[in-house]
């Protein structure tokens, strides 16, 4: 901030060329370096997050035929947004910006691989310099605005459609993990505690997600799958009969011997996610066959479509911040242990906990939770948060189908908002991450069966 306001200020002194070269000079840099610095897991976290989620929104209003018209105003008609069989209403937008926050996580990720914990100095990178990385966030996203049209054409076709079918089996994989891990958390609570708090927290919450998915499936069949929607019925009716499958399947006696914690816990999540997807699916599909009763107001609609942007970013940058340190807790002290156990064992000598609870004592943060050891591995982390960025880029351009309509909004000029996720294209994803959820849970479930020596240690 300091920085800032001497920026503004030093005109009056010296002219512009001093007030640049105070705002990149050594003590100005370090203030605004030193001003931002988080010693904190989480907090960077948040950081990254927000980063995300205003390049997400960045990325969105490119797609409004206002923000392209401004573009190619302010670079004097330098940039231009059309694709050579027609206008692409922002798809070339949106990947460049999405394409910039891609090469900030994969810089970051190279130049933070093999990094242990926060005492080395390659740390101070992914935890603390936020003014530095903002620029380096923002020049990328200027430069990528003077790359050819021809390399984000083979961009979006190839290489963001494989990043972002990367970070959708990812999330699968992960919610089945975190299905299979939640009831085992309670389970180990309930035996350990001897109290029923964990017992019934399990059986209302399996009942409750059972229950609601049964809810969504009639909504579906009432509202978007009347006669003459064969396509939402199909959607529906199969996922009703696979959710009955494999809540069967868990509690089967072959799959009860090989995992005696399987059961309608793990189903239950898996049912209420899938099911939430057809939801979404048949709740945004276009209305071209009459059978989707939320696409029939003509009201104002700008309110709704911005919300609904603003939450879908919410949501996927607090699921790519989560994904991205999924399972990496339970390492945060392996540093610390592996030196307890090499004195015992007698390959370093006692003397060594006392030096590295010297270490502890000088010159740390109290809020540094990573001094032995990462919480999560951060070149992972930019990893998922760059295959995120190439899965937004797709979910904002309807995996590269664009449909643009007009707004109209009381009191102004029509205007064009992108719906996300509108297209028959996005609505297939949907439909089929939905599938492929039921396979990995079911492939989870069989797994131990076929192949018991593989799981022995594990159930």
């Amino acid at each position: 901030m300091g920085a800032a306001l001497s920026c503004i200020g030093l005109p009056a002194l010296g002219g512009i060329g001093s007030c640049l070269a105070s705002c990149f000079s050594a003590a100005a840099c370090s203030l605004a370096c030193k001003s931002c610095n988080c010693n904190n897991s989480v907090a960077t976290r948040i950081g990254y997050a927000i980063i995300f989620l205003l390049n997400s929104i960045i990325a969105w209003l490119m797609l409004s035929s206002w923000a392209i018209q401004h573009i190619q105003r302010l670079s004097l008609d330098y940039l231009k947004m059309d694709c050579p069989e027609g206008t692409c209403y922002g798809i070339i937008a949106v990947h460049r910006v999405c394409f910039a926050l891609v090469l900030f996580h994969t810089l970051m990720g190279l130049l933070l691989l093999g990094v242990q914990d926060s005492r080395q100095s390659r740390s101070a990178l992914q935890n603390g310099w936020w003014g530095p990385k903002i620029l380096v966030w923002l020049l990328l996203l200027g430069v990528s605005f003077f790359i050819p049209n021809g390399f984000f054409l083979v961009w979006g076709n190839y290489f963001a459609l494989i990043g972002a079918a990367i970070f959708i089996l990812f999330g699968l994989v992960l919610l089945v993990d975190f299905a299979h891990s939640w009831t085992e958390r309670c389970l180990e609570n309930w035996e350990n505690d001897g109290s029923n708090v964990w017992k019934n927290i399990l059986i209302f919450g399996t009942l409750l997600m059972f229950i609601s998915s049964i809810v969504l499936t009639v909504i579906m069949y009432v509202y978007f799958a009347p006669q003459g929607c064969s396509l939402n019925q199909f959607y529906v009716t199969l996922n009703l009969i696979l959710a009955f499958l494999i809540s069967l399947l868990c509690i089967t006696p072959s799959i009860q011997e090989a995992n005696v914690r399987s059961g309608l816990s793990q189903s239950s999540i898996v049912v209420i996610y899938c099911t939430y997807l057809v939801l979404s699916a048949v709740a945004n599909e276009p209305n071209d066959k009459e059978c989707n009763p939320l696409r029939k107001s003509h009201g104002p609609q700008t309110t709704t479509i911005v919300l609904g942007a603003v939450f879908t970013f919410l949501a996927v940058a607090y699921s790519t911040s989560r994904a991205a340190t999924q399972g990496m807790d339970s390492s945060r002290m392996s540093r610390r242990e592996h030196l307890i156990a090499s004195v015992e064992n007698g390959t370093l000598p006692r003397s060594a906990l006392y030096e590295e609870e010297e270490e502890e004592e000088e010159g740390y943060d109290d809020r540094d939770d990573e001094r032995f050891g990462l919480v999560y591995n951060y070149s992972f982390f930019h990893f998922v948060f760059a295959i995120a960025a190439m899965y937004v880029g797709m979910l904002l351009t309807n995996w590269n189908t664009i449909i643009s309509e007009e707004v109209k909004t009381p009191g102004q000029d029509d205007s064009d908002l992108i719906r996300i996720g509108q297209s028959y294209t996005a609505v297939w994803v949907k439909i089929v991450s939905g599938w492929i959820c039921y396979i990995i849970y079911t492939w989870s479930l069989v797994a131990p069966v076929l192949m018991p020596d593989r799981f022995s240690d594990t159930y």
